[in-house]
């Protein structure tokens, strides 16, 4: 069946006539006919992903259906960055009932420069070419029309010729104010990167200085409050195989807010995929160790009485990240600590769960936990209350926590056909 689709993917354009229109109207009995064994599909796919809205207008061959254990085909649509800063899309056609076995993946390239008009139009064409194969087996399949559009014959295609050498740059400015007769609020920002990304390496730069100003007025007198930050990371990483890569980093990093004049540090870095890379999309199990050096300058003497210091620290962290027909997930479990005093450690959890309980009810859960023994560059001094209350400054703390959960049952009819955009959407 994938050999199917790849070779109508690659040689034909084709369009599907519409075979029903609005709901109100009444339908003659072969369109009632043709409705009732039109596949009934499920598209899962988030909305910063994909305009559904426009997918159901530009495909109305099937049957829409807003959960999946209603679908005879189950579609997962997910995305990841490329080099050039464009996405590569996958699909997951996953075939239920009849139609049980019958799955198929397709893949779509989105340029960096590409509009959102041009990304939806791209997404529209896979979904066609992948639901071809389901819809020719029924009734449907008589109004499918094929078009060739390849002028010239088929010829091995040439390797490519890229001017960059695969290099993508980028700049960006952006600043905001926000005022009110007692309150002002300014901020700006401005970035740098620049990256390189091959099936062998990987190297990205990425700068960024922001500057944050708030001014009150109280009791007549006007309250100023700054805050800065500046980073620049650097990193090469070097493919060793299917499971297996290995990098090098090295970060700049200056903020107020954490009493950081200058922190300079490089590390090396292991990585295991107990999955391989290319599942990456669906599923990811990583493993990675990081041994890092920092140069540390403060803005105020620390609670320890350092000015500046040298410390040599590690981090070992599991990553999984899944997404299934049942839903998706996601964990990230991470520890480190400074070599030259294994108390002073840090050791964090991250889940989320977003999970179909049933045909209607879904339940998801996202929580995170550290516990934190790590805080070296605290200032002697502590923070006042206005630094405090403006977020000035990094408070002490032995943990962080926060949870978000939620249940989501909805009932009634199964299909989603009928698109009405009056008054927006949401």
């Amino acid at each position: 069946m994938k050999s199917k689709i790849l070779l109508l993917a690659l040689l034909f354009g084709f369009s599907l006539t519409p075979l029903w229109g609005d709901e109100s109207l009444s339908l003659s009995s072969q369109e009632k006919e043709l409705r009732n064994v039109a596949p009934k599909v499920f598209i899962d796919c988030s909305r910063r992903i994909c305009d559904l809205n426009y997918i159901r207008t530009e495909i109305t061959f099937v049957n829409y259906v807003r959960d999946r254990q209603s679908a005879d085909i189950h579609i997962i649509i997910t995305r990841q960055r490329t080099g050039s800063g464009g996405y590569e899309y996958t699909f997951d056609f996953i075939g239920q009932g009849h139609y049980e076995g019958r799955d198929a993946s397709l893949k779509y390239h989105s340029s960096p420069t590409a509009t959102e008009d041009e990304i939806r139009q791209g997404v529209v064409k896979i979904l066609k070419q992948g639901l071809v194969p389901y819809i020719s087996e029924t009734p449907l399949a008589d109004y499918i029309s094929v078009v060739y559009e390849r002028k010239k014959p088929l010829t091995q295609p040439e390797m490519v010729k890229d001017k960059w050498n695969y290099w993508v740059f980028s700049i960006g400015i952006r600043g905001n104010a926000n005022m009110e007769e007692l309150s002002k609020r300014f901020d700006y920002s401005v970035s740098l990167s620049a990256n390189r990304t091959t099936e062998a390496m990987k190297f990205r730069f990425w700068a960024n200085t922001n500057l944050n100003e708030r001014r009150y007025i109280v009791d007549d007198e006007e309250i100023i409050s700054q805050s800065r930050r500046k980073v620049l990371f650097t990193q090469y990483v070097k493919s060793l195989g299917p499971h297996l890569s290995a990098g090098i980093s090295g970060t700049y990093y200056s903020s107020t807010y954490d009493n950081a004049d200058a922190f300079i540090g490089f590390g090396p870095a292991i990585e295991y995929n107990i999955f391989p890379y290319e599942q990456a999309n669906r599923r990811e199990l990583r493993i990675q160790y990081t041994l890092n050096y920092t140069h540390r300058r403060y803005i105020e003497t620390t609670i320890f009485d350092k000015d500046q210091e040298d410390l040599f620290s590690q981090q070992l962290q599991v990553i999984m990240e899944i997404k299934e027909p049942w839903g998706s997930a996601g964990l990230r479990l991470a520890g480190s600590n400074f070599l030259h005093d294994f108390s002073k450690n840090k050791i964090s959890g991250e889940a989320g769960i977003y999970f179909r309980v049933f045909k209607g009810l879904s339940f998801n859960v996202t929580s995170s936990y550290s516990r934190v023994r790590d805080q070296l560059g605290l200032p002697k001094g502590g923070a006042s209350k206005e630094e405090i209350l403006l977020e000035l400054k990094r408070l002490a703390t032995s943990y962080d926590f926060r949870l978000e959960l939620g249940f989501n049952y909805r009932f009634g009819s199964i299909y989603s056909n009928v698109v009405n955009p009056r008054f927006g959407n949401r």
